[in-house]
């Protein structure tokens, strides 16, 4: 059921003003409604102002770009980084750019649609039949390098944190692109995603693009990548014409590390007390160090919201297919909200 709210949802919303815990979403860090994260960005708003429109290739340049670029780049392992207005945007770009290169493009099992080029682009169903593929256009095509697409958190455990798929391909001889979206600020050192972890496989090259959205609470986006690669996306009209991420956001991003620090604590804190407090016959897809807890049980659903609880929630990928929930833990939540879920999970397994 679709519900619609009045403001953005933090660890509780109303629904026909009725208040309910909210375990959804992709607010990892719970930033958007934190006070010291709120005092932080809007400091940067009275400075960069709210928006930023012209080309990052204009005459006029602001230096926090640079700044924050380095910064993120330095944080996932990367030669080089560039931001872009949204993780959508950022992974078109480089999916267009490479088709533009004559590559043939492959999509892993559950690759998220912002990599998609277009409506007729298909995921392989397993990473066998990918393999397959892959391996069969390399012994008939000596001079064009495939392209592979997939997600590094794809909440159904198959990729990260181990990465199991992927090593069945024949990586050094793929161009590998890999949506951390889900992953970067929250998993790896110091919130730096997959970057190393991929680039430990030794894939011929790995770029990787993200939305800044949900582990660092602000809208951007941002490709990471070799220092060739990087320059040679930035070196083009489609860089030139879009508009940039907005300064005050990846300001934000640059001065708020000790934040995003401490909520990363807390997230942790709050994700081992809801794997602690759930009764052994629980059982949920889960990511070790992610907060997200996936589950295909309608009647789990409907017994959470009936006890003032709303998760994330739908059919996908249609709305024939099977209801796909997700519990998302929070930095934000208290201790006294992940008991409250826990207690009702298992009451619902033991009745």
């Amino acid at each position: 059921m679709v519900n619609y709210i009045d403001s953005f949802p933090g660890r509780e919303i109303s629904i026909n003003n009725e208040k309910h815990l909210y375990f959804g979403g992709t607010s990892y860090l719970g930033l958007q409604l934190d006070e010291e994260f709120q005092h932080l960005y809007i400091n940067n708003l009275k400075k960069y102002g709210t928006n930023y429109g012209a080309s990052r290739k204009s005459n006029i340049r602001i230096s926090i770009f640079d700044q924050a670029e380095d910064y993120l780049a330095n944080l996932v392992g990367s030669e080089a980084a560039v931001t872009m207005s949204s993780g959508y945007l950022a992974g078109q770009f480089v999916a267009q750019s490479l088709l533009k290169s004559n590559h043939k493009l492959f999509y892993a099992p559950n690759t998220h649609s912002a990599l998609y080029l277009s409506d007729t682009s298909k995921p392989y169903v397993t990473f066998s039949a990918l393999n397959i593929a892959l391996r069969d256009h390399i012994d008939k095509n000596k001079k064009t390098i495939p392209v592979v697409f997939l997600d590094a958190v794809d909440f159904s455990g198959a990729n990260y944190p181990n990465f199991d798929g992927l090593q069945q391909l024949p990586l050094n001889d793929i161009i590998l692109i890999v949506d951390d979206s889900h992953g970067i600020g929250i998993v790896g050192e110091n919130g730096g995603g997959v970057f190393e972890t991929v680039a430990n496989l030794n894939p011929k090259e790995l770029i990787v693009c993200c939305s800044l959205g949900k582990g660092f609470g602000v809208q951007g986006g941002a490709i990471f990548g070799s220092q060739k690669r990087i320059n040679a996306l930035v070196d083009t009209d489609f860089f030139g014409g879009s508009s940039p991420a907005s300064p005050a956001n990846l300001a934000s991003i640059l001065y708020g590390e000790n934040i995003y620090t401490s909520k990363r604590v807390l997230l942790d804190i709050n994700t081992q007390l809801f794997i602690k407090s759930l009764g052994n016959n629980v059982n949920f897809k889960h990511m070790p160090n992610h907060p997200a807890f996936s589950f295909s049980n309608e009647e789990l659903t409907t017994y959470l919201e009936d006890n003032k609880i709303i998760i994330t929630s739908f059919r996908y990928p249609n709305e024939d297919s099977n209801l796909m929930s997700r519990i998302v833990i929070s930095a934000a939540h208290t201790k006294k909200d992940i008991l409250k879920i826990c207690e009702i999970i298992n009451s619902f397994y033991n009745s």
